[in-house]
């Protein structure tokens, strides 16, 4: 499959995480959805690595590998925390999530710039100018 079809189908998947965390956040508690949410992920994870194992491809352990996947764990279990926490206080799914989503592309084209030493170009510094510019012009009226 194409890297592009898949990013459209990723993006559809947390457009759908987004979607049912704002219905959810108005009947359970943050703590509560999140752990339901985390556990039924990485019920889907385990189910894969036991299709990939039964296929017979070799899995990968390395610590480093295994060391940023626990960080990565920390920081997508903590924003889904605070993503219950951000709808249960009413804000509209239109408003958030696209600061939430928009605010995290930019902090990570940062992180790549600062930290990878990634460039970008011209257009791409236009489109991250965008999303702050999107992101004021959301967040102003709540």
């Amino acid at each position: 499959m194409h890297w592009l079809l898949l990013a459209i189908l990723t993006a559809l998947c947390l457009a759908l995480y987004n979607f049912f965390i704002k219905l959810a956040a108005g009947h359970i508690s943050a703590a509560a959805g999140a752990v339901i949410l985390q556990l039924v992920a990485a019920s889907l994870g385990g189910l894969w690595l036991v299709w990939l194992r039964l296929k017979g491809q070799p899995l990968e352990l390395h610590s480093t590998g295994v060391g940023l996947a626990m960080l990565a764990g920390a920081g997508v279990g903590l924003a889904e925390i605070l993503t219950f926490v951000v709808f249960s206080r009413g804000i509209p799914s239109s408003v958030g999530t696209p600061v939430i989503v928009g605010g995290s592309v930019l902090l990570t084209a940062v992180l790549g710039l600062v930290v990878l030493r990634e460039a970008l170009s011209w257009s791409q510094v236009l489109g991250l100018v965008s999303i702050v510019v999107g992101i004021a012009l959301l967040a102003r009226g709540h």
